[in-house]
């Protein structure tokens, strides 16, 4: 089987959201099609990370640590930006088109049999599919640990079949709730499944009813409680102990603070810019050092300041520089309102007095309204669009949710014609900020690389 054969057949499965919770939410079926597989997941061990903001930013900086340890470090995240390939990465490399293919081809033939055997009711969803390939992919490279992010909630993700070294939870909002709960707590119920018992979990304070939820999942399964907080430099100008983190100024802004990790003093370069960033690299800090207390010795407080400067994670708040008439252009996934408020913080402490036109494209089963209440008043102009995605809204959708902002919106159906609108728009002076939709920051990408 061909890459492309194997990266039409999983996107033949249908969109990972987009199959009824019955199919998609069952760890039995895939117990099944692991025990098939011979148990690829339990070649190397595992940490977990869940959340509804920042799992991903968490994996890929712990990742990066894991990394500059010296360990052969597996990362699986989700969804991805360009191709389907950076969801599977080990030491930061993805994984191949050829050995895709042939892993998907090895899989797939694993659930057809099981299928014919009566003993899976149907064929793996895409998500689940895509998870066992990482499995497999992993066990067959030998990794010493992998660093798997939660697609979707966490009690009966696909990932969760795995029982985790150490769990980490990073911040719960409300996301996904026609799968998930309608509060931030029962939200948090399906977070915290990921939590074993006597195991280590790393998390960081938050809304009460997640705390609530995050502690009582603790203490009835007699787990051990790691609180990142002393890893996050403050931030209120109130605080008697205020530090703020230097924004470099550059095309690619990162963060710069000293901190005490692991009884020495080391400085934080981060490339994830944004004040919601320091809980995510203090998440990534109180995992690696919790990994290292479980016989990982090569984790030091040198690694992990390595790690995180060498930390690889495009789409959240990269900066791409101006060029041949172009503006500065922010591509930022922010999805729901909790990522809406980030941008808008992150814009306001980088871009204070630039203009700023905004692209903007979501999803239709994405609280709409409250997102471009809180970031199209920051624009002088907005173009909605509609990314290449059948759960995407319609810019005319966007228009009537954006009724109440007073923001003046354009619609244009296509990605790349709003792109060049909004590139006449904003002048070499001004700044693009694409936003709204992984999808439509991937598509953006792709554009901007062509034009490259």
């Amino acid at each position: 089987m061909s890459y492309e054969t194997a990266v039409a057949s999983m996107f033949a499965l249908g969109h990972e959201l987009a199959q009824t919770p019955s199919n998609k939410f069952d760890l039995a079926h895939m117990r099944v099609l692991l025990e098939a597989l011979g148990h690829p997941e339990k070649s190397f061990p595992g940490i977990l990370i869940a959340g509804t903001n920042g799992k991903g930013s968490t994996a890929a900086t712990l990742a990066s640590i894991l990394r500059a340890s010296g360990l052969k470090a597996g990362l699986y995240t989700s969804p991805h930006l360009v191709r389907i390939n950076e969801r599977i990465r080990v030491n930061g490399v993805e994984i191949s088109d050829g050995d895709f293919a042939r892993t998907h081809g090895d899989v797939d033939r694993v659930a057809e049999r099981l299928v014919g055997a009566g003993a899976l009711p149907w064929h793996p969803s895409f998500f689940e599919m895509m998870t066992a390939i990482g499995f497999c992919y992993f066990a067959a490279h030998q990794v010493d640990i992998a660093v798997l992010e939660i697609g979707m909630g966490g009690r009966l993700d696909a990932t969760n079949v795995v029982e985790p070294l150490v769990s980490v939870i990073t911040d719960i909002s409300l996301d996904h709730q026609k799968f998930l709960g309608n509060t931030v707590g029962e939200i948090a119920r399906e977070k915290a499944g990921i939590i074993r018992r006597g195991g280590v979990v790393v998390t960081l304070p938050q809304q009460p009813e997640a705390n609530d939820v995050i502690g009582n999942t603790i203490l009835d399964l007699d787990a051990v409680g790691v609180s990142a907080v002393q890893y996050v430099p403050p931030v209120s100008p109130a605080s008697p102990e205020f530090r703020a983190p230097d924004l470099a100024e550059a095309s690619s802004p990162r963060y710069r603070y000293p901190l005490e990790v692991m009884g020495k003093q080391i400085s934080v370069e981060s490339p994830l810019v944004g004040r919601h960033q320091l809980r995510n690299v203090a998440l990534a800090i109180a995992a690696a050092e919790e990994v290292s207390k479980k016989g990982f010795r090569g984790i030091t407080a040198e690694s992990i300041e390595q790690g995180i400067r060498q930390t690889q994670w495009p789409g959240r708040f990269q900066v791409a520089a101006g060029n041949a008439g172009w503006p500065e252009i922010v591509l930022d996934v922010a999805h729901n309102p909790a990522g809406a408020w980030a941008l808008r913080s992150a814009l306001s402490e980088r871009f204070e007095d630039r203009p700023l036109v905004f692209v903007f494209g979501a999803m239709r089963d994405k609280a709409i309204s409250e997102m471009t209440e809180i970031l199209f008043p920051l624009a002088e102009r907005v173009i909605a669009t509609r990314p290449d995605n059948p759960r995407a809204a319609s810019p005319e959708e966007i228009l009537r949710a954006a009724s109440r902002t007073g923001a003046e919106v354009e619609a244009v159906d296509d990605v790349n014609q709003a792109l060049e609108r909004a590139h006449l728009s904003a002048g070499p002076a001004g700044v693009m900020v694409v936003t709204g939709s992984i999808y439509l920051v991937g598509e953006a990408m792709r554009f901007l690389a062509s034009r490259a």
